[in-house]
């Protein structure tokens, strides 16, 4: 018997937001397809994709590489209703999930969620009466669970399970760097997620890949308590070691990721007291560290008035500003801004930042980024 819902779910879910790429930019599907094939031949079976990602494309690329492929009932397929991008109407709302059943050929959908409710967006999902049709489709048995992934305040959280008491499960941005981010505030969500007894998926273990590639001071004390673990497995396993928590989600990008990950999850021991100190003090050392905390999610770039390419800037800037690889950085930015606005062009309307998960004051950093990169380039 389970102690909570998805208690025996496998711990390791693939993400399908950031999968492979051509060098035209679309999905690398054989690869894709390879990575799905190691993933199933693990044991493992939670699939998580949304209706905004790749623009479809991912939701398409579920349904090539995994529900074309293998029995429905070896996997779990979650999705998502994102009711802030695009025309913001009830109809256009929940034609979503018809295009979702349609695009993945699923027939159903295991986990379904309502997309990055924060303060900003919560409203819209109220008036579109959004959680009404979650009720209805599970009614309908189109859905078998249904729950909402969230980037907002505790509070709001608090008051969201409260008024929502049939929701199943949240999904929650759970890692070491973000436990007490004051923006983030990863550890008094998941408290609050407990505290009304639901269960967890874990988006972001790695935060967009930075604590897989962790400042030198970092990898330098994880180095130091086991040389052979990667830095991944560290994060990963941090998060899967909760209490409470259904999977953890990982954006695999090729097969190395997938056989690393697949390596120290298949099967899954969780972190000893001697680990978790060993991520204590990995907390501690990031906490000296000045970095632009971006996930390369991309939802800021999608209403950008300049086609600021941000997430690539910033990307740009964290190589100065982490690794001290200053001409590095300038190179990166000058390629990141070719056909594209420059960090100098930001006019401060804000939509970056209204739309960005991780609430980071994304003008003040394009501001920095302008004054060093753009003066750098000269």
């Amino acid at each position: 018997m389970e102690r909570y819902f998805g208690e025996h779910t496998p711990k390791l879910g693939f993400g399908l937001m950031r999968l492979p790429k051509r060098a035209d930019g679309t999905i690398d599907m054989e690869q894709t397809k390879q990575m799905v094939d190691a993933f199933m031949e693990a044991g493992m079976t939670y699939f998580d994709t949304a209706y905004v990602y790749d623009n479809g494309a991912s939701e398409l690329a579920a349904r090539a590489a995994l529900v074309d492929r293998y029995p429905r009932e070896r996997f779990t397929l979650a999705t998502k209703l994102n009711a802030w991008m695009g025309k913001q109407d009830a109809q256009s709302a929940r034609q979503q999930f018809y295009t979702s059943l349609e695009r993945t050929h699923a027939g159903y959908i295991d986990y379904y969620l309502l997309h990055a409710i924060k303060e900003e967006n919560r409203a819209l999902y109220d008036d579109l009466r959004i959680w009404e049709f979650m009720k209805e489709l599970k009614a309908q048995g189109l859905i078998r669970h249904w729950g909402f992934s969230f980037h907002g305040s505790p509070r709001l959280l608090d008051e969201l399970l409260t008024q929502h008491p049939d929701v199943e499960f949240v999904q929650l941005q759970l890692n070491y760097a973000d436990w007490e981010h004051p923006g983030i505030a990863s550890r008094e969500n998941y408290e609050v997620a407990r505290k009304h007894g639901k269960s967890i998926v874990v988006m972001e273990p790695v935060k967009g890949g930075v604590l897989a590639d962790p400042p030198k001071p970092v990898q330098e004390i994880l180095r130091q308590a086991d040389p052979n673990a990667s830095f991944a497995s560290w994060a990963i396993r941090y998060a899967a070691s909760l209490d409470g928590i259904i999977t953890v989600l990982s954006g695999m990008s090729d097969r190395a990721q997938m056989a690393d990950n697949l390596f120290f999850m298949r099967s899954f021991v969780p972190l000893n007291d001697a680990q978790q100190e060993t991520i204590r003090q990995a907390q501690s050392a990031l906490s000296q560290i000045r970095s632009i905390a971006c996930t390369a999610c991309h939802y800021c770039t999608e209403g950008c008035p300049k086609h600021i390419p941000i997430p690539e800037i910033f990307a740009a800037r964290n190589k100065q500003l982490i690794w001290g690889q200053i001409e590095a950085g300038a190179r990166s930015y000058a390629q990141a801004i070719e056909g594209k606005g420059r960090a100098m062009e930001c006019i401060a309307c804000g939509q970056c930042e209204r739309a960005c998960p991780q609430h980071l004051p994304i003008i003040d950093w394009l501001k920095d980024c302008a004054a060093v990169l753009d003066e750098q380039e000269g």
